[in-house]
C-alpha cells in the first residue's frame, strides 16, 4: 500500500460520503515492519481509531460488504486456517476471505513470502484489480466518483 495511502483515504471520504462505514483492517505483520501500515495510514490522516486490529475485527468479516485487500498475500490467505499440508496453516491471517464480496489489488498473482499460491485469489466471491495500488486506486475512484 506504500506510496497509496492518500489515495485509501480519499476512497474512504467518498463511501462515508454516501452513508458506508469503512474500516481498516491491520495484520500486526503488514508492511516492511510492524506498525508500518499503521504509519502510512497516519500519515494520510486516516483516524487512528478506523485503524483495527486483526483480533478486533476477524469476526466482524462475515458481517462485511466488500473487503478491499491491497498487496497482501499470506496475511490473507485461508489456507492458514483450512489446509494442514500449508506451511502457513495456524498462522493468524484476516478472515477476508469470509466477507459477502472481495477485491483484491495486487501487481500479479506472485506468492507472498511463504512461496504458495493464495486460495483467496481463486474465491468465486473474489475480484482481482491488477496493477500499481496507486494508480489502479486512482481509476477506482474516478470510477466512484462518475457512479
Amino acid at each position: 500500500m506504500a506510496q497509496a495511502q492518500h489515495q485509501v483515504r480519499e476512497l474512504m471520504d467518498l463511501i462515508e460520503k454516501r452513508g458506508g462505514a469503512v474500516r481498516f483492517a491491520i495484520h500486526p505483520v503488514a508492511g516492511r515492519m510492524p506498525g508500518h501500515m499503521n504509519v502510512l495510514l497516519a500519515e494520510a490522516n486516516v483516524p487512528y481509531d478506523k485503524l483495527i486490529d486483526m483480533e478486533d475485527i476477524n469476526a466482524d468479516f462475515e458481517r462485511t460488504d466488500v473487503v478491499l485487500v491491497i498487496g497482501a498475500n499470506d496475511v490473507v490467505n485461508p489456507a492458514a486456517r483450512t489446509d494442514p499440508g500449508s506451511p502457513i496453516f495456524g498462522m493468524p491471517i484476516l478472515n477476508a476471505d469470509q466477507a459477502r464480496r472481495i477485491i483484491v489489488l495486487k501487481r500479479g498473482m506472485s506468492a507472498g513470502f511463504a512461496g504458495i499460491e493464495n486460495e483467496l485469489f481463486y474465491n468465486a466471491k473474489t475480484q482481482m484489480l491488477f496493477g500499481d495500488a496507486k494508480g489502479t486506486l486512482s481509476k477506482l475512484l474516478t470510477e466512484v466518483k462518475q457512479a
